[in-house]
């Protein structure tokens, strides 16, 4: 190797990972590049090779009050769909293409995510980015309260949106579908059941063989939704029985707080998949058996 070649190649790696927002001497995550800080964010709010999404329901009240300048709001009903209203199933590839590409995401768009509503909302609309192979998104750390908090600015404006061009490579082990969560529930399974809703749920009936993490474990609280360091996250996990290199299937009750736990564990680092019917297909349309109480089985 030349002289100095080395140190050029260790210039350009920082570059790099600068510039997705993460620095691998302060974490240990797997992925650190899926999530980005509100100071990364400032500096890029006018990277046009970054877009920012607000992610929420139909009611786009609280976007036109007030946003993260240059965000475009993703309803969460242009991203879910599923049987009596309920937000269970993914819609037509060719819908989700359309939805992202009139937000202006490209292939090469670094796509950035971030909620006022229910936090594991942005997480549903990292998976279903992730599902589509758009490996180039991340969250929000803290999301919009962390923002405000700092005292950043915000804005009214809408941006004028330029449509993008997207080109989906979808990635099917992203979801599991209700015959792998059947197969996960026999004793012995390679892949383990995470079920992410609050304790008391989990208690009232689960899979057998889930294991449990409330999906709030992984954060300060839920109203500032900064994560915990990857050490805490790993620990949390392994606490769980939920080894490294262990294959994992997030579960819920619709799908959301799943898709919060599927982002974690992949950003750990785990081989992870969510249910996307979730406890709401498993009970209340298959009616199948649960096990109530704090053990697995």
């Amino acid at each position: 190797m030349k002289p100095g070649l080395g140190i050029m190649k260790s210039i350009c790696f920082c570059l790099l990972i600068l510039y997705a927002g993460w620095c691998p001497a302060a974490t240990a995550a797997a992925h650190p590049e899926m999530l980005v800080s509100t100071e990364w964010l400032a500096a890029h709010l006018n990277d046009p090779k970054v877009v920012v999404l607000q992610a929420g329901d139909s009611d786009r009240g609280d976007y036109e009050k007030q946003h993260i300048p240059g965000a475009r709001y993703l309803s969460a009903a242009d991203f879910t769909t599923g049987p009596q209203g309920m937000m269970v199933e993914l819609p037509p590839v060719e819908k989700l293409k359309q939805t992202f590409e009139d937000l202006g995401v490209s292939d090469d768009t670094r796509v950035v995510i971030y909620t006022t509503d229910w936090y594991p909302v942005a997480g549903r609309a990292f998976f279903t980015l992730d599902y589509l192979g758009h490996s180039n998104t991340a969250l929000l750390d803290g999301s919009l309260a962390k923002w405000k908090a700092e005292g950043r600015p915000m804005s009214a404006d809408v941006p004028q949106i330029t449509k993008g061009s997207f080109i989906p490579h979808v990635n099917e082990s992203a979801r599991a579908l209700l015959a792998d969560a059947k197969t996960q529930t026999t004793p012995g399974s390679a892949v383990l059941l995470v079920d992410s809703r609050p304790l008391k749920r989990y208690k009232d009936g689960h899979l057998p063989g889930a294991d449990h993490i409330f999906w709030e474990e992984t954060v300060e609280n839920s109203k500032n939704p900064v994560f915990l360091p990857p050490e805490e996250l790993q620990k949390l996990f392994a606490s769980r029985g939920l080894a490294p290199g262990t294959k994992l299937i997030t579960y819920c009750e619709v799908g959301l707080q799943a898709s919060h736990m599927y982002f974690v564990a992949k950003y750990l680092g785990y081989d992870v998949s969510m249910f996307d019917g979730s406890f709401y297909q498993w009970n209340e349309l298959e009616h199948l058996p649960v096990i109530k109480g704090d053990s697995p089985r």
